[in-house]
């Protein structure tokens, strides 16, 4: 878990392929959906490395995808992972989503124990990181994107549509579409731009809000791992900071192994069918 832009989808990728067989459930509450895999910023297959993906773009743009749809959907995909002796790794950034799967449903909490991995940036690090990372999504074609889903008469409150990136372009797709000149729709598109970038530094701010309030509920089984080091740019920081912590953590949670050293290769000792629980989009 973490906020969004922390590398939690990397981490998750990471730990599926160390930890085989290891498959992906999907949390972030916009990544379910069908479409703008730009916008909400989706795993491309090739990225996934073969890791199999549940939840993710697999749900009607245009209807609502409630916690409670979450959590029926999540605990049959993880009953299935674990029928086939697999690891289920739990990845994405609404917290609302894993609230209601870890605390609220029933079946869930009987049947399983979580290891939480909470992916922190400095917030003036993740900041700047989200902002240009704005810059590269419409770089790699999000305006493009959204133009496909406008309607005038959107509701923004349903569905994919309530996704970051989607409504701050409304103005200016209207704007276009009713012939506005060149000044006009410039000014506009750099309005709806600047919006964005203080949207995704808002919510990463109410995500870890949350985290730390639910850290305060699960902070016996919740690991935080320091992910500052690899936004400032220092080339090992992933492999010391992030993951070789995080494989230690879980290598405990599965085998109770208090060992302090791991096979360099992938572990063959057989995974007990015990969920690894973490949330976030990228």
């Amino acid at each position: 878990m973490g906020a969004t832009g922390t590398g939690k989808t990397k981490l998750a990728i990471d730990v599926a392929k160390h930890f085989q067989p290891a498959e992906i459930v999907n949390s972030d509450k916009m990544q379910v959906y069908k479409g703008l895999d730009i916008t909400t910023n989706k795993v491309s297959e090739e990225e996934c490395l073969g890791v199999p993906h549940h939840l993710l773009g697999t749900v009607d743009p245009n209807i609502n995808f409630t916690a409670n749809d979450f959590c029926r959907h999540a605990t049959l995909a993880i009953d299935s992972i674990v029928e086939r002796d697999g690891l289920p790794i739990i990845a994405g950034g609404s917290n609302s989503y894993l609230d209601a799967l870890v605390n609220h449903h029933t079946e869930f909490r009987l049947r399983y124990d979580c290891c939480f991995l909470w992916v922190d940036v400095a917030l003036p690090v993740l900041h700047s990181s989200l902002q240009a990372r704005v810059d590269r999504m419409i770089d790699a074609g999000q305006l493009h994107e959204v133009r496909q889903f406008f309607d005038p008469r959107a509701d923004y409150t349903r569905g994919i549509r309530r996704a970051i990136g989607v409504p701050e372009f409304d103005h200016f797709l209207a704007a276009e579409a009713s012939g506005a000149d060149q000044t006009t729709l410039h000014r506009l598109l750099q309005a709806a731009i600047a919006s964005l970038k203080i949207n995704n530094c808002t919510l990463a701010n109410r995500q870890i809000q949350k985290i730390h309030r639910l850290h305060a509920l699960w902070k016996r089984s919740m690991h935080r791992l320091d992910a500052t080091e690899v936004f400032l740019g220092s080339r090992d920081a992933w492999h010391d900071h992030v993951l070789s912590n995080t494989l230690l953590i879980l290598h405990k949670f599965l085998y109770d192994d208090t060992k302090t050293h791991l096979p360099a290769g992938i572990l063959s000792r057989k995974v007990s069918p015990l969920p690894v629980a973490m949330a976030a989009t990228h």
